[in-house]
């Protein structure tokens, strides 16, 4: 098989193609140019891509990995030349599922290529299944030469190195036995005895349910003709119900169509009946007018009561403001009264105050002038009779002057009592605490009045009040009642009129409600299949039992004949599942022949697998030489001849020796550059084993970035040189490769975009 191009809408690939020749394809781009892409993408072209993988922590599944970045739906071709014709391979989305789409058509006729599928392409086209194409003829970097454990491909390396033959090795045919002795017997889910011998106690168990269900089934088939029966006369009376219940339903339609009819005349005689009037207003007006019309009735009275209530106010203020009047007060208000009073008070104080005065000084000086006089004499007695004269005669005469002084000051206090006197006589009173009294009770008397004045306003502006809303009402009502009514001209014609509205509108409404009731009635009836009664039509028989009682009956003779089926159906089903009598008769005695040949093959096979064991102990000897001989011919090539042989045990674990070497080197004591150069024999000595013969293409990926310039040109040669019979793409982020293989004949140097 030879690529011949491939053109990829893959991860970052968006519309790319890649023209390769049959030989060499050295493939440059650098780091993230899409190298790994195209392998990828190479891969999912001949294997398509496994939906069945999950993202992990740490890894992204190939479905989501290589989602294309420009958002379009991930899709490729391929041409190649296989088995002497050039084919093209597609591969699209199919609904929500990558590469779900397949198709393979010889290129230029289009005609698709018989027995190539998705599923088995890539192991068509190459011998090999995706797993042994992974691990032999992708090679990467380094450590990513070594060749990874699986099964398929340790079981054909095993099978080429051990026999010569692939289809041929001691592990398949020993695998092959010990699955024929396991399918024979190891347990009941596995041995193919003990499933035998599970088989036929289940066939005999089976023959015993199939009589038991016999008998079941013949029971349950008489009870279900009963039931049946009675169903069917439970129905019959059932029906007899209905027709009744139709009867009774049809002569109820045909009185609420008669009640209908009646109810739409009178209500058409309302409305004739109204035309001989205006538009009568709205019900809740009519009676909002009704109310205004009562309370104008209303206000009739409380007018009246108003006018005698301010009569009778008006003539108790007249009384209050006479009793009122007071001649100690005369014209004064209660402020001025208190005035009054309150200089009354304080003259019948200084009067009295002066009384006091003139009282004591009456008291008092004629006292002072007997002693003064006294003294006088007594001093002039004392003196001798030369000076006692006039001291006697001076002392008298001031005595007369005082006594003469306290006449006087009595006279003056007689005429202050006097005047305190008159003070209290012109209020009244005989004492000054008199005067307070009179005062509250002129103040009371003032207060009397005012209030009696205050209630006249009150009761004048109440009736006031009333009279406007008399008035405002009597308008309002009038011009409410002339809209429908304008003959009207007093109150009585108003209450008239609207109880004559009233009475049509609610005759009106009622008969309106009448008509809802008996249409809905018609149309509920109707609904329920309601027809007009026929004339003479003959009444079915009434069933002794209710029709409830019936169908309470129907419905437990069918519940019962429900269950009596679903058990002779479940009896059936169980007797179908368990099988046809004959056939477990026959499967019974096939199982019994079956078990005792497989007893015998089991013991057939327990010799043959010892003797197999003993046959390959000297096989296992010399395991794996051709493997070891061809990667030792390539590590030769690689070395310079410096390693010469190279030996792997059955893990594939490679040693390698020198021309003088005693014993082979493990892997594990050999330079990094040799380790390489040992992985890389390895994985060409797998290739030609496993994939040559197909001419598979050869995919290295920066497989030689670690080795050095030496390693590196001799790994080159050997490409090269295979090159010339197989494909082989390289891909490379270096330079150097390409200087060295630039005068190469043969080598198609592809540049790749980043």
């Amino acid at each position: 098989m030879k690529i011949k191009s491939m053109t990829a809408v893959f991860g970052k690939l968006t519309g790319q193609r890649l023209e390769l020749a049959p030989g060499f394809n050295l493939i440059e781009a650098p780091n993230e140019g899409g190298k790994s892409t195209w392998a990828a993408f190479l891969k999912a072209m001949l294997y398509g891509i496994d939906t069945r993988d999950r993202d992990k922590k740490g890894y992204l599944a190939d479905k989501n990995r290589y989602q294309p970045w420009s958002g379009a739906p991930m899709e490729g071709e391929i041409t190649l030349e296989w088995q002497g014709r050039d084919i093209t391979i597609r591969r699209s989305p199919k609904g929500n599922t990558p590469f779900g789409t397949f198709e393979a058509v010889y290129t230029g006729t289009q005609e698709l290529v018989p027995g190539l599928t998705g599923a088995d392409c890539g192991e068509l086209l190459l011998g090999v299944g995706r797993e042994v194409f992974e691990r032999s003829a992708f090679l990467g970097q380094s450590g990513s030469l070594a060749i990874q454990s699986a099964p398929e491909l340790e079981r054909r390396i095993a099978a080429l190195v051990s026999s010569g033959e692939e289809d041929v090795s001691y592990s398949q045919a020993e695998g092959r036995l010990k699955e024929w002795l396991n399918r024979r017997k190891v347990n009941k889910s596995v041995g193919r005895i003990p499933q035998l011998e599970g088989e036929l106690a289940q066939v005999k168990a089976s023959r015993e349910e199939l009589e038991q269900l016999t008998g079941a089934l013949n029971a349950l088939a008489a009870e279900e003709r009963g039931l049946c029966r009675k169903k069917e006369a439970l129905e019959a009376e059932l029906s007899a119900h209905k027709r009744l219940a139709q009867r009774d339903l049809d002569r109820r339609f045909t009185q609420a169509k008669g009640e209908l009819d009646r109810v739409q005349a009178d209500l058409d005689a309302l409305r004739k009946e109204q035309a001989r009037f205006g538009p009568i207003p709205h019900k809740e007006e009519l009676k909002r007018a009704q109310g205004e019309l009562a309370y104008l009735k209303a206000l009739e009275p409380e007018i009246k009561q108003g006018e005698e209530a301010l009569a009778q106010a008006e003539a108790e203020l007249e009384e209050a403001r006479t009793a009122a009047r007071d001649d100690r007060f005369p014209g004064q208000t209660v402020e001025e009264a208190a005035e009054s009073v309150k200089k009354a008070e304080g003259e019948y104080a200084a009067a009295r105050k002066n009384a006091g005065t003139w009282s004591l000084m009456a008291k008092l000086v004629p006292v002072i002038g007997v002693l003064a006089a006294g003294g006088m004499v007594v001093l002039a007695l004392a003196q001798g009779d030369a000076v006692s004269f006039p001291a006697v005669l001076t002392g008298v005469l001031f005595l007369v002057f005082t006594l003469a002084l306290g006449v006087f000051n009595h006279s003056q206090a007689r005429r202050s009592r006097a005047w305190g006197d008159q003070v209290l006589d012109r209020f009244s009173v005989k004492t000054p605490e008199e005067l307070e009294g009179v005062l509250e009770d002129y103040r009371a008397r003032a207060a009397a009045a005012d209030q009696a004045a205050q209630q006249v306003r009150l009761v004048r502006e109440g009736l006031s009040d009333r009279q406007a809303r008399r008035e405002n009402s009597r308008k309002d009502l009038f011009d409410f009642v002339h809209s429908f009514a304008p003959e009207v001209k007093d109150l009585f014609g108003c209450s008239a009129a609207l109880s004559r509205a009233l009475n049509l509108g609610e005759r009106e409404a009622v008969a309106h409600t009448r008509l809802e009731g008996a249409q809905r009635l018609y149309d509920a009836l109707k609904a329920q299949g309601g027809q007009l009664e026929e004339l003479g039509a003959p009444k079915p028989e009434v069933p002794q039992r209710t029709m409830e009682e019936t169908a309470a009956l129907l419905g437990t003779a069918q519940a019962d004949l429900e269950r009596t089926g679903r058990a002779l159906s479940m009896a059936l089903g169980r007797q179908k599942a368990v099988g046809d009598p004959a056939a477990l008769a026959a499967r019974q005695e096939e199982l019994e022949g079956e078990l005792e040949r497989r007893s015998q093959e089991y013991q057939a096979i327990s010799t043959a697998l010892a003797a197999l064991k003993e046959a390959n102990a000297q096989l296992q000897e010399r395991f794996s030489p051709e493997l070891n001989r061809r990667a030792g011919e390539y590590l030769a090539r690689l070395t310079g001849e410096k390693y010469t042989s190279l030996s792997l045990n059955r893990e594939l674990e490679a040693s390698a020796a020198g021309a003088g070497d005693v014993l082979p080197r493990r892997s594990l004591f050999l330079s990094k550059g040799t380790v390489d150069q040992v992985y890389l024999a390895v994985r060409l000595a797998v290739y030609d084993l496993c994939l040559r013969e197909h001419h598979v293409p050869l995919i290295l990926d920066d497989a030689l970035a670690a080795f050095d310039q030496e390693r590196m040109e001799r790994a080159l040669d050997l490409l090269v040189e295979l090159s010339n019979e197989e494909q082989i793409l390289f891909f490379t982020c270096q330079s150097r490769e390409g200087a060295y293989l630039a005068r190469t004949p043969g080598v198609e140097r592809v540049a790749l975009n980043s």
